[in-house]
């Protein structure tokens, strides 16, 4: 019995470490392939010779991309968004799921039926867009920032750590004197760093990727973000645009070239900060959603 246990269990562990490694390729091959055409040049692009590995290497597509300008004011740009959006997300969202995660706040309990039912039904885009143009916020980052200032979601998994934090350690403060800002500076955001990465990141990667807000409120170019750019680069690529970099000529670029580029210039910043915040990205999550 006891053989024919460990049998099974080994059985469902590979059958694990199996399907896992397939999930794994499934993600990283397309990846490796976008990396590999990016540097490739064009008579292996349109042969489909191109596989995990560059053939004819050159650096054309990212040349051309350099010098055609407008994909770094589009970076620019998407960096500003990320930076102040993701700062206002974090304060917003710890400000609220402070006094939420105390029993003793009165009326907590429709404060918290409220803010699900936000979260459960929306006013739908056409309100939303009337709202904001009444206010004349058209055509300025504060079209995207304000209404997207608190995930309900994120501020529950925020709310949910806060009240798994020994409730010892701020009495013990409160009869030394500590008010409720030193509390929460001095205690509270100290311990729930774990969760605080997690939720920066998640903030953070929403930002970078955002697309249709910015197609919406968004009407100058120079204020476009990274994800509209891109969609552009890769939905009208041109002969004209091939041909718009010193020393690059159509024979050493092809449309699939530049739109890999593209690619991989827009998510290698996420690359760069994941690493820092990965030991805290699950620990956060699975803290917070300890309690309900």
């Amino acid at each position: 019995m006891r053989t024919k246990y460990f049998s099974s269990a080994s059985l469902f562990r590979w059958f694990n470490y199996i399907f896992l490694a397939l999930c794994a390729a499934a993600t990283v091959f397309p990846f490796l392939n976008i990396i590999a055409v990016s540097f490739s040049g064009s008579r292996a692009i349109s042969g489909g010779e191109v596989f995990l590995w560059p053939i004819e290497f050159n650096l054309d597509a990212y040349r051309n991309l350099i010098d055609d300008g407008q994909l770094i004011v589009a970076m620019k740009n998407t960096v500003l968004i990320t930076v102040v959006g993701t700062l206002l997300n974090m304060v917003f969202t710890i400000l609220a799921a402070y006094p939420l995660s105390k029993s003793r706040l009165r009326g907590r309990s429709i404060m918290l039926q409220g803010v699900l039912f936000t979260m459960l039904f929306g006013g739908g885009m056409i309100p939303h867009f009337l709202l904001i143009n009444s206010l004349g916020l058209v055509n300025t980052y504060w079209a995207i920032w304000l209404p997207a200032l608190i995930s309900v979601y994120n501020m529950f998994v925020m709310k949910s750590f806060f009240e798994g934090i020994p409730a010892e350690l701020e009495e013990s403060a409160s009869i030394d004197g500590a008010n409720e800002w030193v509390l929460l500076l001095k205690i509270i955001i100290p311990l729930s760093m774990p969760v605080i990465a997690a939720l920066t990141l998640f903030y953070a990667v929403g930002w970078w990727n955002s697309y249709m807000n910015v197609l919406i409120y968004i009407r100058s170019t120079d204020k476009m973000s990274l994800m509209v750019k891109l969609y552009q680069m890769i939905d009208l690529v041109s002969p004209e645009m091939l041909r718009s970099g010193e020393g690059v000529t159509e024979q050493s670029m092809t449309p699939e070239g530049i739109r890999a580029a593209a690619i991989v210039f827009s998510i290698i910043p996420i690359l760069c900060v994941y690493p820092f915040l990965q030991k805290y990205f699950v620990k956060g999550v699975l803290l917070g959603s300890v309690k309900g």
